[in-house]
């Protein structure tokens, strides 16, 4: 039996059907053996795959299930139903995905990986307010936000090391009750051994050598690639020469900075800070 080929322009969830059909195919499985897995039928999964109907939010998180994708499938649903997603930062989601490593330095708030439900909410309701986005576009940043945090939970988890620089610890996000939280939520997650949350403190001044926000992500194949961003856009840089200067600077700065133990002492006193705030 010829296997029809999937044009990957010839609709917008023609990359998910791609997609689809390389997880199932690497299983070893055929229609007949994943569809009841994913409470349907073999000619509704040969459909999804051949991009001829859009598969449901159900089905993305049931075959990143039987397929153990890591939630890859889910965060394609997401990024191609929402046309709300910084351009650009889709296909990063998807190499995050797949990272066996992922190294974030981030110089205004929490890495995304580490928010709490609250504090993904108040920042995406900060454009709401200035009247920039909807409560729609909202809700569906933030779902695409936590969906996102499936992958600490995939065995092995990825290793996960995150620079943040103290004002992402200063900054007030959603008030005070929403940044308590997110702190103790950091605490939480800082006990985990496959993550480690360093904290860049104001002291360092000119000598941190980033000004933006950095992601470094290694892949199965040990390649490492970049991820930043611009007004209104994210880019991947794939090129070696400049993905070995900006992982340089990663490391220095992951020297420079206080180690595990301090920087978890930061972190509780930003929280106690806070705590005894007036209401």
């Amino acid at each position: 039996m010829n296997k029809k080929t999937i044009d990957p322009e010839s609709s917008p969830w023609a990359p998910f059907g791609i997609q689809l059909r390389k997880f199932r195919e690497a299983r070893g499985m055929l229609l007949d053996d994943l569809a009841p897995l994913l409470e349907c039928s073999p000619s509704h999964l040969s459909y999804v795959e051949l991009a001829h109907r859009p598969p449901s939010r159900k089905l993305a998180e049931l075959a990143d299930a039987a397929l153990d994708t890591g939630g890859t499938l889910l965060l394609m649903w997401y990024q191609l139903k929402n046309a709300a997603i910084l351009e650009g930062f889709p296909e990063y989601a998807r190499y995050e995905g797949l990272a066996e490593q992922i190294r974030i330095f981030e110089n205004d708030v929490i890495a995304g990986l580490l928010q709490t439900r609250a504090y993904a909410t108040a920042i995406q309701m900060g454009p709401v307010r200035q009247g920039t986005s909807t409560q729609e576009l909202a809700e569906e940043r933030v779902a695409f936000r936590l969906a996102r945090q499936a992958i600490m939970e995939r065995t092995p988890p990825p290793l996960v090391h995150v620079v943040l620089d103290e004002s992402c610890l200063r900054r007030v996000i959603g008030g005070r009750d929403v940044m308590v939280e997110q702190l103790l939520h950091l605490e939480k997650l800082a006990e985990r051994p496959e993550v480690v949350i360093q904290v860049v403190p104001f002291s360092l001044g000119e000598n941190r050598p980033f000004t933006h926000m950095v992601h470094l992500l290694t892949m199965p194949n040990r390649k490492v690639l970049a991820y930043g961003e611009i007004e209104q856009r994210g880019y991947i840089d794939r090129d070696a020469k400049s993905v070995a200067a900006l992982t340089k600077s990663y490391d220095r700065l992951a020297v420079e900075a206080p180690g595990r133990t301090k920087s978890l002492d930061f972190i509780r006193a930003a929280r106690r800070d806070l705590e005894w705030m007036s209401t």
